[in-house]
C-alpha cells in the first residue's frame, strides 16, 4: 500500500522470539498486518545486544518484499526526565541505541515514552535535561534516520506529559526539531481524560493534537481500547471493541485526515488469532 492512498496501514506489535525475520514477518504475514512494531532489545531492560548484520538484511528484504512498514518500540525503562542520574545517562545511551537498531532494520520510527519528573519539584530540571541529553541524539541522525516518535503516558504520578497540551513543553525542550513525531495512544490519551469514546471526542483531540504538534508529526497511532473509565490514568490495554473506548471512536480515527499517513499498531491482548480479528475490524472500519 503506497503513502498516496492516503489511508493508514492496519497491524500490529509482534513477538520477535526466533528472530524477526522468521516470527514477526510470519506473524504479519498471518494476521495481513501492513505494519508492525517490534521490540529489538529486552523491554523490561538496559541490555544493548550486539547487532546481527545478517537477520538484519533479511529481514529488510523479506519486509520489503511484502510491503510492511516497521515501527521499534524502545524499552520501558527509558525515562529521560528521571532525577537518578543513572537512570537519566542508561535513558539516553538506550535511546540512542533504539534509533541505531530501528535505523538498522529499516524502521521509520523509534517510539519513547515520555516519562515523568518523579518528583514535584524536579519539572523544571527535566526539561532542561532532556534538552542537554537528547539534542546531541538528535543532531546526530542522518537522513535515513527513524524519527524520534513521543508517546504520551496515561498521565499518572508526576508525567511530563498529563495532557497532549503538554507534548509542547517537549517539543519546545527538542527545539522541533525536524526528526521528533508523535505516537498516539488511545488507551493512553482515554486514561488521561480525553474522551475519545463520546461522539466526536475522538475527532477533538485529533484535532487539538493537530494544534499543539502539527499534523506533520503524527506518525504512529497506537490502537488500544481501554479496560477502564476515561481519566483513570491507568495503562491498561483492551482488544477493540471490549472496553469502554468501543468500536465507533476508531471509525472516527480512520476518518481524520490527520492519520492519513500514521499507521494504526494494536498493542491489545492476545496474539495471531485475536490480533488477526482486530486488523480485520480496523480495515473493514478504514474501509
Amino acid at each position: 500500500m503506497s503513502k498516496a492512498t492516503k489511508k493508514p496501514r492496519i497491524g500490529a506489535h509482534t513477538p520477535t522470539s526466533g528472530g524477526m525475520a522468521k516470527r514477526s514477518i510470519a506473524y504479519a504475514e498471518l494476521t495481513q498486518a501492513e505494519a508492525i512494531q517490534v521490540f529489538t532489545s529486552n523491554p523490561r531492560g538496559w541490555a544493548m545486544p550486539e547487532t546481527n548484520h545478517e537477520a538484519d538484511a533479511l529481514f529488510r528484504e523479506k519486509a520489503e518484499a511484502l510491503d510492511i512498514e516497521t515501527y521499534v518500540h524502545a524499552p520501558f525503562l527509558i525515562n529521560l526526565g528521571s532525577p537518578t542520574e543513572e537512570t537519566y545517562k542508561k535513558s539516553l545511551a538506550s535511546t540512542a541505541f533504539s534509533l541505531k537498531r530501528g535505523q538498522e532494520i529499516g524502521a521509520l520510527g523509534v517510539v519513547v515514552h515520555t516519562g515523568s519528573a518523579v518528583k514535584e519539584d524536579n519539572v523544571e530540571k527535566a526539561w532542561k535535561q532532556i534538552k542537554k541529553g537528547v539534542m546531541p541524539i538528535l543532531e546526530a541522525l542522518d537522513d535515513d534516520a527513524p524519527y524520534l516518535l513521543l508517546e504520551p503516558t496515561a498521565g499518572q504520578g508526576q508525567s511530563l506529559v498529563k495532557r497532549l497540551e503538554d507534548l509542547e513543553n517537549y517539543l519546545k525542550a527538542l527545539e522541533y526539531h525536524p526528526k521528533v513525531g508523535i505516537c498516539l495512544d488511545t488507551c493512553h490519551v482515554f486514561a488521561a481524560g480525553h474522551d475519545i469514546a463520546k461522539k466526536g471526542g475522538m475527532k477533538e483531540t485529533l484535532d487539538l493534537l493537530v494544534q499543539v504538534a502539527g499534523v506533520e508529526r503524527i506518525q504512529l497511532i497506537h490502537a488500544n481500547d481501554s479496560m477502564d473509565v476515561c481519566g483513570a490514568l491507568k495503562d491498561r490495554h483492551q482488544n477493540i471493541g471490549k472496553g469502554f473506548i468501543g468500536v465507533d471512536p476508531f471509525a472516527e480515527l480512520l476518518k481524520h485526515p490527520a492519520v492519513a499517513n500514521a499507521p494504526l499498531i494494536l498493542e491489545t491482548p492476545g496474539m495471531e488469532p485475536e490480533h488477526g480479528e482486530e486488523i480485520a475490524l480496523l480495515k473493514k472500519l478504514r474501509g
